[in-house]
Parts: C-alpha cells; structure tokens; sequence
C-alpha cells in the first residue's frame, strides 16, 4: 500500500505544475486561485471526515493546524503560484525538487539528526538528475522577476520541508486523528491566509472561472491534486518519514518527459536518458531505509 500510493502520488503531483501554469497563464490570480483551490479541497474532505465521524470541528481549534497550514500549504503555494508568472513550470519543478535536500538540512541542523550516508548522497544525485533533465530544454529571459520568482520558490522549499516535519511530530502527538482529516485542516487553513492574502494584494473577477483552460485548472487542482494527492501525502508521511514521500519531486520531471515522448512526440535525447536513469538512483538511495521497512512488512 506504501508503495502504491508513492506511485500514485508521484503520477499526480507530476502533472500538477504544468496544471498551475495553464490556470496562471489563463488568467487566473495566483493567490485567490490557489486559496480557493486548498480551502475548498480542505472544507469538502473534512465535511465529509465529520459526516462519517471520524473527525470533529474541534481539530480546527488545534494549533498544530494552524502552523502546518502556514508552512504546508501557505508558505509552499503563495510562492510557487507567483512564481509561474514569471517562471516555466520545468524550472518550478527543478527548484522545487530541493524539498529533499531541504528537509535533511533541517533535519540536521535544527533537530540533530544524522542523515544517514546513502540519503546524504541520493539528494545529490537525485537533484542533479533533475538538472540533467530539465535544463537543457529550457530557455528564458533572464529578468529580474525571473530571478525573484526563482527565489521565491526555494523560500516556499523552506516552508514545505519545516511543514513536512511539524506535520510528523503533530500527527505522532495526535495518533487517534486521522490523517485524512489533519490534511483536510490544515489545507482550510492553508487555503484561508491565501484567500486573506488575495483580498489585499489582488483584484479578482471571477469571470476568469468561464475560461475553460482556468477552470478546468482548478477543478483538476482541487479534486485530484489537492483531494487526493495531498492527502496521499499526508497518509505517507504519518506512515514512514517526511523525506520518503517528499522525493516524488525528482520523480515528476521524468514523469512530464515520459507523457511529452508518448502523446505529444517530443524528441528525447541521451541527456535526458541519463538525467533519468540519475534521478531513479537518487530517489532509491534516499529511500533505502524507507523501503526496507515496507519490505519487511510485506
């Protein structure tokens, strides 16, 4: 089950950056589409988690909530969405793609937890595969708002792999809670200090909604992106580590070359071959002890 829903995550947050940039692109106000997209996945999941009682509006009351969302969801989201303005959705996943690296720095700078070698050695493997396989196809002017969306993304990196933490210390200490529902909090907080954030900063008409590109976006975002995948996420890392599940980001590039190669005929080269076969070795370093433990449960 661990492995199925690592696969299944992996497929689904790969298509979900060039799903952003379509909706951005289409018109769509960065801040208030992605807060609309978080809080209305968050409100759906936990109505129907309370419907089936298995969560309680209580949980909204945690604190715990609060700072996931604001690392989660917020941190990651408000940057990644700005960004795409002005940054390809290839360059977004690359940059995105140090939430690993992010992670084991954190983890051993500010929690003292030895990485262990293997792991040390995949994120750089991994990071460099991405590299491989990504950049050599990309092209862009090199402007200032590029420069700052690209910072932009690696400070939403920061929130994410703090977040990722918080959310496996939280979900140790709130063991009876299921993950579902902690997910489902988090992303309506996550959600709400976006849509906070948009009411000042943007001037949003929702006729962009009539925009198939848009709203297709957004339907897409908040059903298989956010109601499933993040939820996956959630479940993977209450049931392993925050760094396992974390590297379905050197997984997606290889994914979004794999759909350009079988359905839109794009050219593959031996770059992009060995960028693909260097991030699998990455990802599989990182995730050794990971899959020892599922292999011993098997």
């Amino acid at each position: 089950m661990i492995l199925l829903a690592y696969v299944l995550i992996c497929l689904i947050f790969g298509t979900t950056f060039l799903a952003i940039k379509v909706g951005v692109d289409a018109g769509a106000p960065p801040f208030f589409s992605a807060g609309l997209r978080f809080f209305l996945a968050g409100a759906i999941l936990f109505l129907w988690m309370v419907w089936r009682r298995k969560a309680s509006f209580s949980l909204l009351l945690r604190k715990e909530m609060l700072f996931t969302g604001a690392t989660l969801t917020f941190g990651t989201f408000s940057t990644l969405y700005w960004a795409e303005q002005y940054v390809s959705s290839g360059l977004a996943a690359v940059l995105s793609s140090t939430g690993p690296i992010m992670i084991l720095l954190l983890q051993t700078i500010f929690l003292r937890q030895k990485a262990p070698l293997h792991s040390l050695f995949g994120v750089i493997i991994g990071f460099i595969g991405v590299l491989l396989l990504v950049l050599p196809s990309q092209s862009a002017d090199v402007t200032a708002l590029w420069i700052i969306g690209c910072i932009a993304i690696l400070i939403g990196k920061c929130c994410y792999a703090a977040g990722a933490i918080y959310s496996k210390k939280a979900m140790n200490s709130m063991s009876e809670i299921s993950p579902i529902a902690m997910n489902a909090a988090q992303m309506m907080y996550g959600g709400a200090i976006l849509l906070i954030l948009s009411l000042f900063t943007e001037d949003v008409h929702l006729d962009y909604l009539l925009s198939f590109q848009s709203a297709g976006s957004l339907i897409y975002l908040i059903v298989i992106g956010s109601m499933i995948g993040h939820t996956l996420f959630y479940w993977l890392v209450s049931k392993t580590n925050p760094i396992f599940p974390a590297t379905w980001l050197y997984v997606s590039p290889p994914i979004a070359v794999g759909i350009g190669i079988l359905f839109y005929h794009e050219s593959v080269t031996w770059v992009t071959m060995i960028g693909v076969i260097t991030i699998l070795t990455g990802t599989v370093l990182v995730n050794v002890s990971a899959l020892k433990m599922v292999i011993r449960k098997r």
